[in-house]
């Protein structure tokens, strides 16, 4: 049986005292990328699978010193773009990535990368969390992002659903109110990365502690 999700206005509370709670949006923030264009956002992005963010930003600032276009990539042999990137490891695998990447990029959509959801996932590399981040932070759209964090809150929570970060995603955005998304995924995840951390959590100073599914089990609180 499937745990049940929070109420609609349950979720709509969550929302509210996460964005009194937590900083939310800058307006020095550049995204978990910070890249200047779509293109270069979608390669950060497929580097930081599994990287820690100073090694992403390390392969990406070697990389992008060779190349910024997706010809100017291509024509880039794989040892020169492996050697750049190898600082955020599974290096063979992204380099294989970003070179079908940008065949796929200048063969199917004239180098120009798409601006929806359905056209970034189509391109090698790019799954519903960097499709989302791109979208997000490059295009200006009204998308939470779902990273490990932001998986982990909502499942602890209730506020979505989900075995991946993609069903996560899925279920998130069928329960989010309108209002919330643009500034979500900024919420969720500094939300996740100060109190409602992997181990630990700080459920003594969390905000939304009194209707959170995975603290009312744990405490007994749920009747169960």
């Amino acid at each position: 049986m499937t745990d049940p999700l929070l109420s609609a206005q349950d979720v709509e509370t969550v929302y509210r005292r996460l964005a009194e709670a937590m900083p939310g949006r800058t307006g020095t923030a550049k995204g978990p990328k910070g890249q200047p264009d779509a293109f270069r956002s979608c390669i950060s992005c497929m580097l930081s699978a599994q990287s820690r963010d100073a090694n992403t930003a390390a392969a990406t600032q070697a990389l992008f010193a060779l190349a910024q276009t997706p010809q100017a990539m291509l024509d880039l042999g794989d040892d020169e773009i492996t050697a750049a990137i190898r600082p955020c490891g599974l290096y063979n695998m992204k380099t294989r990535n970003i070179r079908r990447f940008c065949e796929s990029l200048i063969g199917d959509h004239g180098g120009v990368v798409p601006d929806t959801r359905a056209g970034l996932m189509s391109l090698p590399g790019i799954g519903r969390k960097c499709a989302d981040i791109v979208l997000s932070f490059t295009f200006g759209r009204d998308v939470i992002a779902v990273d490990t964090h932001v998986h982990r809150v909502c499942n602890r929570l209730g506020l979505a659903r989900g075995k991946t970060e993609a069903k996560t995603a899925e279920s998130l955005v069928e329960q989010s109110p309108d209002w919330a998304l643009r500034d979500g995924h900024f919420w969720l995840i500094q939300f996740g990365k100060r109190i409602c951390t992997a181990r630990a959590p700080q459920c003594e100073r969390c905000p939304v502690s009194d209707l959170c599914h995975w603290y009312k089990a744990s405490t007994g609180e749920d009747g169960g």
